[in-house]
């Protein structure tokens, strides 16, 4: 249970700092530039998975000796995909629920990250993780 623990940990610092270059780019955005939040929001999405699964695959999850790289990375884009359209759904009817004022566009995010973020942990752990934690 204590790999377990630590894993999820090394998970949580990760995401967190998905999280900083998401929301970075998310505010970047929508608030300086006037890009609409929901779009903004799958981009920095994108960007951010893309970090993601370079710490991913390093520091948190093991790589399965019986998938190549190339069947890992798609089955990560695939599971991240799914992730972007809870994203999506969570932003879009977040927005139009609260407005999308930088407070509300942030609580809105906040809540999708959390979301989301326990979708990520539970899928790739099932489908990528070689069984130990490093």
């Amino acid at each position: 249970m204590s790999k377990l623990f630590e894993q999820i940990l090394k998970f949580g610092v990760v995401g967190m700092l998905a999280f900083l270059v998401d929301y970075g780019v998310l505010m970047l955005l929508s608030q300086v530039f006037g890009v609409d939040p929901v779009l903004s929001a799958g981009i920095s999405f994108c960007v951010s998975v893309v970090f993601n699964y370079l710490a991913s695959m390093r520091y948190v999850f093991t790589h399965r000796e019986d998938m190549s790289k190339t069947k890992e990375f798609v089955i990560f884009i695939v599971l991240s995909a799914v992730g972007l359209v809870i994203n999506e759904i969570i932003m879009w009817v977040g927005t139009r629920w609260l407005g999308t004022t930088g407070l509300a566009v942030t609580v809105v995010k906040v809540f999708a990250t959390a979301v989301v973020m326990v979708w990520n942990f539970v899928s790739r752990k099932i489908w990528l993780d070689g069984g130990s934690a490093q």
